[in-house]
């Protein structure tokens, strides 16, 4: 990460992803990576899970199109998905399937759908645009975004009050979530930003993997990233992957399900937060 220090703040007024206007809602948390392998499907669940635990009624919108996977890690074999609402057969509140062992709703994606990751800006739009309609219906959506930072990516971002941004410890992961910050702060996105810190072998080391963000955000971007939380490397996410089973229903006492835990209870205050400033 070695670039010039910018001279001063991107501004946030007047927001475009690819040339399309966006507005955001207050309670679409985005779960994005810059690259794959690093929990960020788990952590989607995982936090839909929480958040029903709180008694909030929660949607988690598999939108990773083209690799979709959240019904996959939840054993389901959903009858419609998103292809339906993409291809204009049927609006979002068609496909809508209960997981009844966690208490909350998903929109399951279509794997192995690559059309799905070109779609045409007014078709992403129509699904944007859909997906905000359907968050008056609950307490908290969460999109399970693909990794990486292409066009489909920030603009679903950009309709969320609050994007969690996975990372790890690796260098890849880091520099890719800094690419992700970068362009999200070029379109005026910087500010929704949170980091989400996984498999950290410690508290002090998660700490300091935050901070290695941190400092290259702050150097060559001028802007701080807060840190959401940070989850400690734990066994049983393995083995609750492997049971497709969410480890708060198979393990709730674990290291990971407690510290996912206290992520939610964040995003549920940021969420009441920007609720009553928008009211």
């Amino acid at each position: 990460m070695t670039e010039k220090p910018a001279s001063k703040p991107m501004s946030e007024k007047n927001t475009q992803t690819g040339g399309i206007s966006f507005k955001r809602s207050s309670n679409v948390v985005a779960v994005a990576s810059g690259k794959g392998g690093v929990g960020k499907t788990w952590f989607s669940i995982t936090l839909a899970n929480a958040l029903s635990n709180m008694g909030k009624r929660v949607l988690l919108f598999d939108g990773d199109l083209g690799l979709a996977n959240v019904d996959v890690q939840l054993g389901l074999m959903p009858k419609r998905d998103l292809n339906d609402v993409i291809r204009g057969r049927l609006g979002i509140d068609k496909v809508i399937q209960r997981y009844e062992e966690g208490n909350f709703d998903i929109v399951a994606g279509r794997s192995g759908q690559a059309s799905l990751s070109a779609l045409p800006s007014q078709r992403l739009a129509l699904l944007r645009d859909q997906l905000m309609d359907i968050s008056s219906e609950y307490d908290v959506v969460i999109a399970d975004l693909g990794a990486g930072v292409d066009r489909t990516v920030r603009m679903l971002s950009a309709t969320a009050n609050q994007t969690m941004l996975i990372t790890t410890d690796e260098p890849t992961s880091l520099t890719d979530a800094y690419a992700f910050i970068k362009l999200g702060n070029a379109a005026g996105m910087s500010k929704n930003v949170n980091i989400v810190v996984n498999m950290a072998s410690s508290v002090r080391e998660g700490e300091k993997t935050y901070k290695t963000l941190l400092k290259a955000c702050e150097n060559f971007l001028r802007v701080s990233p807060p840190l959401a939380g940070m989850i400690r490397v734990d066994a049983k996410v393995k083995e609750t992957i492997r049971s497709q089973t969410p480890i708060l229903i198979r393990s709730p006492n674990a290291d990971a399900s407690v510290d996912v835990e206290k992520i939610a209870k964040s995003v549920w205050a940021n969420i009441e937060n920007a609720t009553r400033r928008a009211g």
